[in-house]
């Protein structure tokens, strides 16, 4: 944060270290010895600076306008620059009255120092999509004000207690907040839940569900930042003014895990899960099965220190293994401003990549996954370096927003601080050339997607049912955009409802393989925890380009368990129940 099977239907912060980190052949000789980041050769690609233009063939609109309702992202800002205050507006995207279609939830600031909420400008807000991109206000209904909160940050959506109701986990500054779905109400269930042990002034800032033990029950995983308040927030004078002050002058501080025991109640497993032995500034979280082992991996992106590569040793242990699989640093061996994070196949090899943005000047990060036991660095080959280096990412996710089956990189953007002539920002759009490298095609998606400020959060979901994915984005003391994609260029997809049984509900980490009649083989997973303070649709988008046929879908359940699936027809979301 510094500043420089079943089918049922068809619905149409910049320092430098001594050393990199070399990875060596195999996951058994792993080390931590000085050198490169990677040893294997480049492959023969074109550099992403040769790659021809390309012009996007779908915009997206803005119809938040249309819809009445209040919530902008209050971060109270006033003049004083309190530490936290760059840090607001999470989002959520979920089905939370289950009539079938995405509603969108957003998280909000304080007053400060106060830490309260005196008016509904500081409230939660709960939006209901009603079809066709019209939303309704459904906040008080849904007892979602959070009138009684302090700062919020960031919120997990998933169903913890396999009721077929997505729940709600809030990261707040003050006590953080747990709320159970009752058929379209929510209660505060924090108290007596084992999630209301939060040490004082600790400022939790993402949060993500995961199933790491494989019980059918989901977990908590918790990035935490440090220890603040702000009766002690310092000030940071300088000649052109006041700034946020440089997050190294904060204490370092481990993230925590929450094994779910089933009745609401959560054990504090920090400890004894291995978690507690590294310390960090904590922002986005990305979860998936890096090693292929079939068990859930978690990736946490820190501000101004080392990130952390949790690898799940399927005992209910984890090893913080960042430095051996290259993604610790950046290939100079920097530490950077880690912000939103989010994990895709974006060369469509079968192995899941991942990609954190951090802020100007320095360079966002694309690491491929080399076959489950290392990642290479490919910001500077992909063209991500270059086309990055002017932009402060803040949320971000792998979305193939036109549906050609090659994933894209989107980015919510705008510095930290208001100062200086490229402070506010707009968003970008990074397009896929067939895994070759990355192209900016942000100018050319309407001037909805281009408004300049200081965006914040993100969520990517198909709010119309139209199969094309949408985007929510949230921009500091301003009303939010809901960017529908016009979804108009021919391309073929399908969407995957995956429902667990042996899994739990909501499938976290399962995956799904779609062979298409041309001999094409494509690859997502469910991954809800996607970008920066905020849960993406938990349904598994796979964009076809002109297939329009599909040979084989394979899914691979969290328990395990492989399903294949015959006849499936595209342009639908299919919705699949794991056997029993």
């Amino acid at each position: 944060m510094r500043p420089s099977s079943r089918l049922v239907g068809s619905t149409l912060v910049l320092a430098l270290v001594a050393v990199g980190a070399a990875v060596l052949p195999g996951p058994a000789a792993r080390a931590q010895v000085p050198g490169r980041m990677r040893t294997a050769p480049m492959p023969d690609l074109p550099p992403a600076s040769k790659l021809p233009p390309v012009t996007p063939s779908v915009r997206f609109t803005n119809v938040a306008g249309d819809v009445d309702f209040s919530y902008t992202s209050n971060n109270h800002f006033t003049g004083r620059k309190f530490f936290p205050q760059p840090m607001c507006g999470g989002i959520a995207l979920v089905d939370f009255d289950g009539d079938g279609k995405l509603d969108i939830y957003f998280t909000n600031g304080s007053r400060l120092p106060q830490y309260d909420r005196p008016d509904p400008s500081f409230y939660g807000c709960l939006l209901r999509n009603r079809g066709k991109g019209r939303f309704e206000d459904a906040t008080a209904k849904a007892k979602l004000t959070n009138g009684d909160l302090s700062f919020s940050f960031g919120v997990a959506a998933g169903d913890i207690d396999n009721d077929g109701d997505p729940d709600l986990f809030l990261a707040n500054a003050g006590p953080n907040a747990l709320y159970r779905n009752d058929d379209g109400s929510y209660t505060d269930v924090t108290a007596g839940s084992g999630l209301d042990q939060k040490p004082e002034n600790l400022l939790s800032v993402c949060a993500a569900f995961v199933d790491y033990d494989r019980d059918g029950l989901l977990d908590l995983v918790v990035s935490h930042y440090t220890f603040w308040n702000p009766a002690d927030d310092r000030v940071c004078p300088t000649d052109i003014g006041e700034i946020y002050c440089y997050p190294g002058i904060y204490e370092s501080v481990p993230h925590t895990l929450h094994r779910n025991l089933g009745n609401g109640k959560f054990e504090d497993v920090t400890e004894k899960s291995g978690f507690a032995k590294a310390k960090g500034k904590g922002m986005g979280i990305a979860i998936a099965d890096f090693d292929g082992n079939g068990w859930q991996d978690i990736f946490v992106a820190n501000d101004t220190e080392p990130n952390f590569l949790y690898i799940n040793q399927g005992d209910g242990t984890f090893l913080e293994d960042s430095w051996a699989w290259g993604v610790a640093y950046d290939e100079q061996g920097a530490v950077v401003s880690g912000m939103g994070a989010d994990t895709g196949d974006y060369n469509n090899d079968g192995w899941p990549d991942l990609f954190y943005n951090n802020l100007q000047s320095q360079l966002w990060a694309l690491f491929e996954n080399e076959g489950g036991q290392r990642f290479r660095y490919m910001s500077p080959r992909s063209g991500i370096a270059r086309l990055s280096r002017r932009f402060s990412g803040w949320s971000n996710g792998f979305i193939d927003y036109d549906n050609d089956g090659w994933k894209d990189i989107y980015s919510s953007n705008g510095d930290v601080d208001y100062i200086g002539t490229n402070s506010e920002q707009h968003d970008t759009m990074f397009h896929n050339v067939e895994g070759k490298g990355f192209v900016d095609v942000s100018e050319g998606l309407g001037p909805d997607f281009l408004p300049l400020g200081y965006q914040r959060g993100s969520a990517v979901g198909d709010l119309n049912d139209d199969g094309f994915p949408d985007l929510v984005v949230t921009s500091l003391n301003e009303k939010p955009r809901i960017l529908l994609n016009s979804a108009d260029n021919g391309s073929h997809w399908l969407w995957f409802d995956l429902v667990g049984t042996r899994s739990g509900h909501d499938a976290i980490g399962a995956k799904v393989k779609v062979a298409t009649g041309t001999g094409r083989t494509l690859y997502n997973h469910v991954s809800v925890s996607k970008g920066f303070m905020s849960s993406s649709d938990r349904r598994v988008h796979i964009g076809l380009g002109g297939d329009t046929s599909i040979q084989s879908v394979e899914i691979t359940w969290p328990s395990g368990q492989i399903q294949s699936l015959a006849d499936v027809e595209v342009d639908r979301v299919v919705r699949v129940e794991e056997p029993e």
